[in-house]
């Protein structure tokens, strides 16, 4: 099946659909609520509040095995070359589990339980000393990953460490993460792939001169020579990074030490392991009953048939509230392209803006756009039915909202006052997660990851490469001598505020 012809029938299958209201779907199908959900070890989702029926979700799956979504998955695993444009594998799989056969795969594998050992190492190590603090200077990859699990997982009493994130360039992010700390019980870790990202190196030097001397310095990178030389960190301190794990998905190798330093080496280790399960799951479970393959469907039916142009993610628990922030990379990043693999146009629209925050605070804010507001915006509501917290009818009334949210979202409410009418018709996702556990948690990333990767096997396109990221980076660095009045800038309009902010 061609893309235009995949296009065709997916817009015909959404326009026999759309004449019948969500509510009408649900109502005149007993079965659906229980049908149109699964459970995969401690994740229950529910996708009964999406806009399709039977016949429509049996259509996405057999327009999903004719993409070749089960080889495509097989190839991943296997560590071929899915990253075309950069002629490399995607192999982060391989850093939570052994699942194939390929040499490639279990060479890989091999390599990630080296890395666990080196980060049990730096954990016990620093342990022993008299270090209380850990500032994790990394950016995107590096660091949004990390940063959401040490905030999901850590408990309400600090560990051993506490950890901290410095990501952002501006100065004032070093001057207030810096603040209150003592430069003799902190460490810092560099984070950088490449060891050339400007934000880290610059931020790097504020903490290698804050320090005052290299000790407490470790680096996670490929680049481990750049790392030494750069930094003058000797080898038993750089841990290590490969090419065949892409930024975004580099939370499950030695880019999580933060969290092994905050949660402990053994619970990073159980978070692997939730990680690993859904990818037992995901390679091993025809479509019709794959949790990542209903995510995936689910989003090309509201992206690409229905043409919603922005998704939200929920959280129903404050310790997810960086989730929002983390899927924007892990989706927007992977599948903002707007070419296939051969490099030709892709036909229709690869990717929404993805968006969120916290129950119930969201409520309060940009709720009544999603209710009452002219454009639709499906979401994914996400909850956890055992709480840690000592405040049962705080819980139950957390669930309440969610519950509440999701019912309003898919029913309305009719009303004789305009104002006071809901349309309904709102799509969602509700995803229970049984406790905030780390498996749970590293099990829904888990399920996350392939879902845009699946999503990017449907429309042909490169799920892995993100050269729109570059572009903004070539021309600062192009302009750094122009603030420092040292050159002119071509563009006329950026030397115009080039002269205000040189004043």
């Amino acid at each position: 099946m061609s893309d235009d012809s995949r296009l065709h029938e997916l817009r015909a299958e959404v326009g026999r659909v759309a004449a019948t209201p969500l509510s009408r779907l649900i109502a005149a199908d007993p079965a659906r609520a229980g049908d149109f959900a699964l459970k995969v070890g401690p994740i229950y989702a529910s996708f009964a509040r999406q806009g399709y029926d039977r016949d429509a979700l049996a259509w996405l799956f057999r327009a999903a095995e004719a993409a070749g979504s089960r080889e495509r998955l097989q190839a991943l695993f296997d560590g071929q070359t899915v990253n075309v444009t950069e002629g490399r594998p995607a192999l982060h799989t391989a850093l939570r589990g052994d699942f194939s056969h390929a040499p490639i795969a279990h060479d890989a594998h091999r390599e990630a339980l080296k890395a666990r050992a080196q980060m049990r190492a730096v954990v016990e190590a620093l342990s022993a000393s008299e270090v209380t603090d850990i500032v994790s200077v990394g950016i995107g990859g590096s660091d949004l990953g990390p940063r959401l699990a040490v905030d999901a997982l850590s408990g309400p009493k600090p560990g051993r460490f506490r950890v901290h994130f410095l990501s952002n360039v501006d100065g004032h992010a070093a001057q207030r993460t810096l603040a209150g700390l003592d430069p003799k019980r902190t460490a810092a870790l560099l984070i950088s792939k490449t060891f050339s990202t400007q934000e880290t190196l610059l931020n790097g030097g504020i903490l290698r001169d804050w320090l005052g001397d290299d000790s407490r310095l470790y680096a996670i990178s490929a680049n481990v020579e750049r790392a030494a030389q750069s930094f003058n960190i000797p080898a038993e301190r750089i841990l290590p990074m490969w090419d065949w794990v892409g930024g975004r998905y580099s939370l499950w190798s030695a880019v999580g030490l933060p969290i092994a330093l905050a949660i402990g080496m053994d619970a990073f280790e159980q978070f692997l392991s939730g990680a690993a399960q859904m990818d037992a799951h995901v390679l091993q479970t025809e479509l019709p009953r794959n949790l990542a393959a209903w995510h995936a469907l689910t989003s090309i039916w509201n992206r690409n048939g229905q043409g919603y142009a922005t998704q939200a993610v929920l959280a129903y628990d404050e310790r997810l509230k960086l989730l929002s922030n983390y899927l924007q990379q892990l989706v927007m990043e992977s599948l903002g392209k707007s070419v296939k693999l051969d490099g030709s146009p892709v036909h229709g629209d690869t990717v929404p803006v993805w968006w969120g925050g916290a129950g119930t605070d969201t409520q309060h804010s940009f709720f009544q756009a999603l209710h009452q507001g002219t454009s639709i915006v499906p979401a994914d509501f996400i909850g956890v039915v055992r709480s840690d917290a000592p405040y049962p009818q705080n819980h139950r009334a957390l669930h309440a909202n969610l519950l509440a949210q999701t019912e309003a979202f898919a029913n309305g409410q009719r009303s004789d006052d305009p104002h006071r009418a809901y349309a309904g018709g709102r799509p969602s996702t509700t995803i229970l997660l049984d406790a905030l556990t780390p498996a749970a948690l590293g099990a829904l990333l888990a399920m996350y990851e392939h879902s845009v990767y699946l999503q990017s096997v449907f429309w042909g396109i490169n799920a892995f490469d993100q050269f729109g990221v570059e572009l903004g980076k070539q021309v600062a660095s192009k302009l750094l001598p122009a603030l420092a009045g040292e050159a002119e800038a071509d563009d006329p309009v950026t030397r115009e505020l080039l002269a205000r902010l040189r004043g």
